[in-house]
């Protein structure tokens, strides 16, 4: 039997279907997020790599930003425990996760049995998250599949002092109008996010390590070691990074067949059942 997680995030879509050993089968990224056609064709592209379909699929959950307006999962997850639990499969024994989505970013800290004990999370400001870097490389004239390969580049990062994207946006012209070089500049941008996400870090406490990296953000080597100097602590970055939240996902999924809440396979999706979910956390 097949369980599948998707994780609707606010700037991509991911799917990943797991057998019931937890084994993964398949998987598929989509550079589109909530509110676009980026989670059909995730799903198009995984039943395509598969040969799988909908009526193969036992049970399903929904995870992320978008999860609530998704009616074809058989449940809805939040993130934040779906992360842990992908993570945990992962990289087993891993004590703190630092999440940096498209709109948020959070740590999560978990017990030694790979349940989730406590997380922060700061969803109020696009500052230390994967929109800023967004918008910093529009900024710079970049892509921010680049910013990674610029940072390594840099001999002195510069000092970005604002907190609010608007802000530091202003503050990078300024850089860029005296003549910085770019490196230098986003190096200080990855210096300002790893600031944002190890201040929430620290407010759970003494830093527990290992220490892990999830999310889109964790494949810029330039904000992962601006992280692990912030910090002080080396950061694993498990290989399927993006796709820990839809990998939670599947793993719920294929927990909800154990428990017997199983469908029939050939009644299909069943949509709008009840918006909480399994080991939700309300935030």
């Amino acid at each position: 039997m097949y369980g599948l997680g998707i994780d609707i995030g606010s700037t991509a879509s991911k799917a990943v279907i797991v057998n019931e050993r937890r084994e993964t089968v398949g998987s598929s990224v989509c550079a589109l997020g909530a509110g676009t056609s980026g989670v059909d064709q995730a799903l198009s592209a995984l039943f395509e790599q598969t040969s799988l379909a909908w009526d193969d699929i036992a049970y399903s959950v929904a995870t992320g930003y978008g999860r609530q307006r998704f009616n074809r999962a058989d449940k809805q997850v939040s993130e934040i425990s779906c992360h842990a639990k992908g993570v945990s499969l992962l990289l087993p024994g891993v004590r703190t996760i630092i999440d940096i989505g498209g709109q948020d970013a959070k740590a999560l800290r978990l017990r030694a049995d790979g349940a989730l004990d406590e997380f922060i999370m700061n969803e109020k400001c696009a500052a230390g998250t994967g929109r800023f870097l967004d918008v910093m490389a529009r900024v710079v004239e970049s892509d921010v599949s680049l910013l990674s390969e610029l940072d390594g580049q840099a001999d002195l990062p510069v000092e970005i002092s604002s907190t609010c994207t608007v802000f530091a946006e202003s503050e990078v012209i300024s850089r860029l109008a005296e003549g910085e070089p770019i490196p230098n500049i986003v190096a200080g941008i990855h210096r300002s996010v790893a600031r944002r996400a190890a201040s929430l870090v620290r407010r759970l406490g003494p830093v527990e390590g290992p220490v892990a990296m999830s999310g889109g953000v964790a494949r810029n080597q330039g904000a992962v070691r601006a992280l692990e100097n912030e910090l002080g602590v080396a950061i694993e970055i498990p290989d399927s990074c993006q796709l820990s939240g839809a990998l939670g996902a599947a793993l719920f999924a294929i927990e909800a067949l154990g428990k017997g809440r199983i469908r029939s396979v050939a009644a299909g999706p069943v949509a709008g059942r009840e918006a909480g979910g399994l080991y939700d956390v309300r935030y």
